[in-house]
């Protein structure tokens, strides 16, 4: 026995016309998890309540559940009804036609109809009720933070890493009944008092603070550990993925879903700030990145470009002969493009030929001529050099 539904769905504007009196949501902060109904009544304004704390139902009572909320019904701290699906009902509790529960359709509809089973009230409840509303919607602005560094095993970095954080998290109430039954304090079932998740006097939702600071190493172990994910620097733009992680590592550790009806949905990491060794770690790894693969190609040339002009200026063409040797050794072709290592000479190389050997300079200055090293000037002035001439 409990609720007759009278409609379903959205309300109509002309609903407050064909209801003068009813039950509704007060206006709380978003941050607000559960709440006592207020009755809107006509006899001080329309939409005013003159009472604030009333939230005792009794027979004939009109409710309204808007959407984004559920309605739960207790009697000597017992739940005896549930309504998750929006629209407008009449408490009636002896009439043959009136139900405890109403899911709908909506996505936490098979999760509580178990719960529903499992902790409903037997027998008829009475005719007075205290109504409660509970937030379906995701509740924002839950902070944490950390006063000393986590530590946690980073595979790409292939180290221990350490970093002080801090950020904010929404979580979402899955399970009403759970929630209801399992963690909301009695405090807030026997009164007016409206239990807020960033309430700082709210004792249950410090406790879930400290356990979301518990689970951050693990969660940021699960996050950048994982084979979809290459490096730690990606979290702060990944806010859906962190927060699944987190939302693993508390329920590992602490078992919210399960025991409380809560999960974490999306996450904000507002700063990392990595101990010394992390930073001076990640900056070697930037680093190490900027010089490699085609980059790193582009910046080799840059640099060998730049000594032969340097050796042009200062040496002449013996200079560029001397770097063009040294080139040599550097594998220059390589630098074009990326090639396989030539294999090992079968014979042993032949003996160079004396540094001030003339041959032996003209045939290396006439190869580097061949091979666009340096200009045809460059080569006129050292074979004159060479021949004395």
């Amino acid at each position: 026995m409990g609720f007759i539904k009278a409609f379903t769905g959205a309300l109509g504007g002309t609903f407050a016309d064909q209801w003068i009196d009813f039950f509704t949501v007060p206006s709380v902060q978003p941050t607000a998890a559960l709440f006592p109904a207020i009755k809107q009544e006509t006899n001080a304004g329309r939409g005013s309540n003159t009472k604030g704390s009333e939230h005792i139902i009794t027979n004939g009572s009109k409710i309204v559940v808007p959407e984004g909320y559920g309605l739960i019904t207790m009697q000597d701290g017992e739940i005896t009804g549930l309504v998750a699906e929006a629209g407008g009902y009449t408490w009636q509790s002896d009439d043959v036609n009136s139900q405890s529960f109403f899911a709908g359709n909506g996505f936490l509809s098979p999760v509580i109809k178990q719960s529903w089973e499992r902790f409903k009230r037997g027998g008829i409840p009475g005719s007075q009720q205290a109504a409660f509303y509970v937030s379906l919607k995701e509740l924002p602005n839950n902070r944490f933070g950390t006063q000393s560094e986590i530590y946690w095993d980073d595979a790409w970095l292939g180290t221990q890493v350490g970093a002080l954080t801090r950020g904010s998290y929404t979580l979402r109430i899955v399970d009403p009944i759970l929630f209801v039954k399992q963690f909301v304090p009695a405090t807030y079932l026997t009164g007016a008092q409206v239990f807020d998740f960033t309430d700082m006097n709210n004792d249950a939702a410090t406790q879930l603070f400290n356990e979301v600071v518990s689970a951050l190493a693990p969660a940021f172990s699960k996050y950048t550990n994982d084979p979809s994910r290459t490096r730690i620097t990606q979290i702060q733009s990944d806010s859906l993925g962190f927060a699944k992680s987190l939302a693993e590592a508390v329920e590992e550790g602490y078992s919210w879903k399960a025991n409380r009806g809560l999960e974490i949905v999306s996450t904000a990491i507002v700063s990392i700030e990595y101990d010394a060794d992390t930073t001076e770690l990640l900056s070697k790894v930037k680093r190490a990145d900027a010089l490699s693969g085609a980059r790193g190609n582009s910046n080799l040339q840059a640099s060998v470009a730049a000594g032969f002009e340097a050796a042009g200026e200062t040496g002449g063409g013996a200079g560029l002969v001397g770097l063009g040797m040294a080139a040599g050794t550097t594998g220059l072709g390589s630098l074009q493009q990326p090639v396989a290592p030539a294999p090992a000479p079968a014979a042993p190389a032949a003996t160079a030929p004396a540094a001030d050997d003339p041959v032996a300079k003209l045939t290396q200055a006439k190869q580097m001529l061949d091979a666009g090293l340096i200009t045809q000037d460059d080569y006129d002035a050292l074979k004159a050099k060479v021949l004395g001439s």
